[in-house]
């Protein structure tokens, strides 16, 4: 089932029965990619990894049961929107009031109805994935269509969080198209626009990393956060950067520094192991990213946080 504006739907079929699993498989093999767990841990793995649009989640399990699976994947962000929807042979108002206050979006009582089944997945597949397009469009630059700077302000913190748990360095670069106002001046705002979002096209395409994020930072500033990079990553992504914007080729005859569009660089490296504030490692970035411009812009300076 693919709705327009839809993407193909994954659902976490969660039950120690095996006959049940086999069973609502068969009910929803229609309605998208359909992959199961049997036991509580195994759930909460699954979701983490595939992050799946519903969650079919049996009540009475060994070990870890399914009122205590919903708690934990609510408690995590990466699967807290996931709906999940308890599939239970027990019919009465103090559990099914117990699932939603803990997390859950529906009820679904044994034996199961098939045509019930899926209806209620079909319309919280729907429900979710017109969420996440509503959450999609608000962390979006209207302007060039990458990260804006609530989301990067929000992937920093979460980073820097994970790098200090994790040990492993980060990195933070903050750019700035050189003689920008110049080039509006000689161009107008409708090209502006074009430089910004060509500058800006051209960044997302050189994070290739999953978890790179490239935003826009304000005006003609864009940013990237690059994490588990090594100091010569960064000064090799920084020499990259300025080479990628300036073969764009974008004529900026105001320019002091070139013929075309350049860029200045400030990229700041978290060592392994230490922690900052964002507003700390902000900084940093920026004062290399001044330096980079004192230096005669067109040209990248990499720094370490002490």
């Amino acid at each position: 089932m693919t709705e327009l504006g839809m993407v193909p739907a994954t659902i976490l079929l969660v039950d120690d029965d095996p006959i049940s699993i086999r069973l609502l498989r068969s009910i929803l093999k229609d309605d998208g990619e359909v992959i199961f767990a049997t036991n509580g841990e195994e759930a909460i793995r699954l979701a983490q990894t595939q992050q799946p649009d519903v969650i079919l989640l049996d009540a009475e399990m060994p070990g870890l049961d399914g009122f205590a699976v919903c708690e934990r994947l609510k408690q995590d962000e990466v699967t807290a929107r996931s709906a999940v929807i308890f599939v239970t042979a027990h019919n009465d108002t103090e559990r099914e009031t117990r699932a939603l206050d803990i997390g859950a979006v529906d009820f679904i009582t044994k034996p199961v109805s098939p045509p019930i089944v899926k209806a209620r997945v079909r319309a919280h597949i729907k429900l979710k994935q017109q969420g996440d397009h509503l959450r999609r469009l608000a962390a979006v630059d209207g302007l060039t269509g990458i990260a804006n700077r609530r989301v990067f302000d929000e992937t920093l913190a979460r980073e820097l969080k994970r790098a200090g748990r994790s040990r492993h360095p980060l990195g933070l670069v903050l750019l700035d198209v050189d003689f920008f106002k110049l080039y509006n001046d000689r161009y107008g705002h409708l090209e502006g626009d074009a430089c910004l979002r060509a500058v800006a096209q051209a960044l997302h395409k050189l994070s290739r990393r999953p978890a790179d994020t490239v935003a826009r930072y304000g005006g003609e500033e864009f940013a990237l956060i690059l994490p588990d990079i090594d100091r010569p990553g960064v000064e090799q992504f920084g020499g990259i950067i300025c080479d990628t914007i300036r073969n764009l080729k974008l004529p900026h005859e105001a320019s002091k520094v070139h013929e075309f569009v350049t860029v200045s660089v400030g990229l700041a490296l978290l060592p392994g192991g230490a922690e900052v504030t964002s507003e700390a490692m902000i900084r940093k970035a920026d004062e290399l990213l001044y330096q980079a411009k004192l230096g005669g812009r067109d040209r990248f300076i990499v720094g370490d946080i002490a």
